[in-house]
């Protein structure tokens, strides 16, 4: 076995190994400890067991009083702060608020992820986000803690999952860092309190990491295999964007599998199988439900699955081009004929989202500079530590797969990012916070092992000193928030860099380099914590939710509709299916939300879904299905969205056999009357 902490000597009968600095390896994996520095003294012919590149020399590194208190406290902090006054929210993007609403009370809207309890239409994403907030509100009654609770409560295992990967690979101090490091993103502080699908999705994505690293133990199908089923339902949480991790457990369980490479590559095949037939039922289900009794597919031409992802929610985007005549403007996603205007606030003055145009400077710079950008620099520094520092460490070594596994999650995902052309949310960049949370960690764990050789010195401070610096020149776009946080964190990394440079000289004690070490890490995580905090403590509605203080306007794109007392009256007293129709989800979503009645949104989240036919339509009001048509006026769009509709034809059927009235701000039309 190996010695404890403080130890300093390992003896065995027939020889000597001496460990220098093993109070330290708290940083490290067991792989670390094995190979770490050591003076050799060797007495007699050892016959020890050496592992082959085939072989794992063993699992996670053995969990102390301290470390179970330090992840108690950890889950403890990330819950506390995420739960706190998450109603401030309100009812969120009501968009995805409406379906959450409908799956609470009726169980095919559940499943299909349908915008209304009537099934005409379902939300353009796959229904997992859905089922957990429709279940909620099935058991404990639809409302705003109902639906953005279990969002919070995904922080807390997701926070969970990363410290329990990141421990296997880099001890439970890197654990430590990582999901502190997690909970102190802006962008995650954003989106798990949120309504939106990305933060299920993330947690899917930590879990087939988790998984995977787990697979690397004893080289298990098992493990991998669900490492691919957490990628199935990650996949059905937001398509293609849920699966950007795959590459990345590939190829790290391709590289250090204690096995075999038929084996390896034997695992990886049943692991794509489990993951296609964990993604793939739900796709087969709604090809096999006859269409006429199932909501159809928003987003997609032709009411199929598989064309929404490999259009509007697939490659698309990625390429930029249009789906079913509806033009996708660069980052907003705002329709091609409307003008976008938002008040970005402070962050404007920097290039904001409408500049963040496709490049590598694109996650470094406007709004995603402040969801994700405060450790960037660091992150690049880290990856190419370790894989150095590693180089020729054993196949099968831990801390290089979780390198790996970080490292190429994190270049594909924000690669992806940086060069998508269509329909770009800041927040979308959430779907890599843990590999950037990882990676951070593994390096500064890698570096204080190895702080002794100028590489992991000058790594260390490289991190330290490259995130002050990037952190204040951040801050100092927003200069008028707290202009004394730029300089404080300016201060503290330059302190904490030449504190770890002067603990290098001999004669200096190592309590210098703790110090230091601590100091820097404050000031990493000052910036990025403050705009979390600030991000906490301000309401989020809409479809482009931001982070910050409250001088930054924090929706946009698409915004809510306001209430109108008396068309939500009017609605609410209808006995039909429907209690009106009108042009896009947005508005439509906005009407269930006031009225708790079905609206049936005409053409979808864009208005251009082929659904329904002037025909279907029509039918519909013969069978008394729906109670009044609303007609928004021009300076009052739905949701404002904005953009021609392409449904004019029922907008004129309408008019033309039906008398208008003005209610509020629309015009509305009753359809059990029609004129003559």
């Amino acid at each position: 076995m190996f010695p404890g902490d403080g130890a300093s000597v390992w003896r065995l009968p027939r020889g000597a190994f001496r460990f220098t600095h093993l109070s330290d390896f708290g940083w490290a994996s067991q792989a670390h400890r094995r190979s770490a520095c050591l003076t050799v003294s060797v007495t007699t012919t050892l016959e020890l067991p050496v592992p082959t590149s085939d072989e794992w020399p063993g699992a996670a590194p053995p969990r102390h009083r301290r470390d179970r208190i330090g992840f108690g406290i950890l889950l403890s902090i990330t819950a506390v702060t995420y739960l706190w006054n998450i109603t401030v929210n309100g009812m969120g993007n009501q968009f995805y608020a409406a379906a959450a609403q409908a799956g609470s009370k009726n169980w095919e809207a559940l499943l299909f992820g349908s915008l209304d309890a009537k099934n005409f239409i379902t939300v353009d994403k796959p229904p997992v986000s859905q089922w957990v907030m429709g279940l909620s509100g099935q058991i404990f009654g639809f409302s705003s803690a109902s639906m953005l609770i279990p969002e919070a409560l995904m922080a807390v295992a997701t926070v969970a999952l990363l410290y329990a990967a990141v421990r296997r690979v880099g001890g439970p101090n890197a654990a430590l860092l990582a999901g502190f490091a997690f909970a102190l993103t802006p962008v995650a502080a954003l989106m798990f309190r949120f309504n939106n699908p990305d933060a299920v999705m993330v947690l899917l994505m930590t879990a087939a990491v988790y998984c995977a690293v787990r697979a690397l133990e004893r080289a298990s199908a098992t493990w991998i295999a669900l490492a691919g089923v957490a990628l199935g339902f990650a996949f059905l949480a937001k398509m293609l964007e849920g699966i950007m991790v795959m590459p990345a457990i590939g190829l790290m369980y391709l590289i250090a599998a204690p096995t075999t490479v038929g084996r390896r590559v034997l695992h990886l095949l049943g692991a794509l199988v489990a993951f296609l037939v964990s993604a793939g039922w739900f796709v087969v289900l709604t090809l096999l439900w006859p269409a006429s009794s199932r909501p159809y597919i928003a987003g997609s031409t032709d009411d199929n699955f598989m064309n929404l992802v490999l259009g509007y929610n697939g490659f698309a985007r990625v390429l930029g081009k249009g789906n079913n005549g509806f033009h996708l403007n660069p980052v907003v996603g705002a329709a091609a004929d409307t003008p976008f205007e938002v008040n970005h606030g402070h962050h404007g003055g920097f290039g904001g989202m409408g500049a963040n145009s496709p490049g590598l400077t694109r996650l470094f710079t406007g709004e995603f500079g402040f969801e994700i950008g405060w450790l960037l620099p660091a992150v690049l520094v880290a990856l190419v530590l370790v894989l150095v520092s590693r180089w020729r460490a054993p196949r099968t070594d831990l801390t290089r797969a979780g390198a790996v596994v970080f490292g190429v999650w994190m270049l594909v995902d924000g690669l992806v990012l940086s060069y998508m052309k269509s329909m770009v949310h800041p927040y979308y960049c959430l779907s890599f916070v843990p590999a950037v949370c990882g990676m951070v960690a593994l390096g500064v764990g890698e570096a204080w092992a190895r702080r002794d050789s100028w590489l992991g010195r000058g790594g260390l401070v490289a991190m330290i000193l490259g995130t002050g610096v990037w952190s204040w020149w951040l801050l100092g776009r927003n200069a008028e928030w707290l202009p004394a946080l730029r300089w404080t964190i300016l201060a503290v990394s330059v302190i904490a860099a030449v504190g770890l440079v002067v603990s290098l000289r001999p004669r200096v004690g190592r309590h210098l380099a703790v110090a230091a070490l601590a100091l820097g890490l404050v000031g990493a995580v000052l910036g990025t914590g403050a705009y979390s905090v600030a991000t906490l403590g301000q309401p989020h509605t809409g479809g482009m939710p931001m982070v910050g203080p409250a001088g930054v306007q924090r929706h946009g794109g698409w915004d809510q509709d306001d209430d109108d007392a008396q068309l939500d009256a009017m609605l609410r007293a209808t006995n039909t299916d429907f209690s009106a129709a009108v042009d896009r989800s947005s508005a439509a979503a906005s009407l269930e939300l006031a009225t708790d009645t079905a609206v049936m949104a005409i053409g979808g989240f864009g208005g251009s879904d082929p659904t329904p036919t002037l025909g279907q339509f029509q039918q519909d009001v013969a069978n008394h299905r729906i109670g009044y048509y609303v007609a928004h006026t021009a300076d009052h769009r739905p949701g404002g969205f904005g953009g021609r509709s392409a449904h004019a034809d029922i907008a004129n059927w309408v008019a033309a056999n039906f008398t208008p009235k003005t209610v509020g701000t629309v015009t509305v039309y009753d359809l059990s009357a029609p004129n003559g």
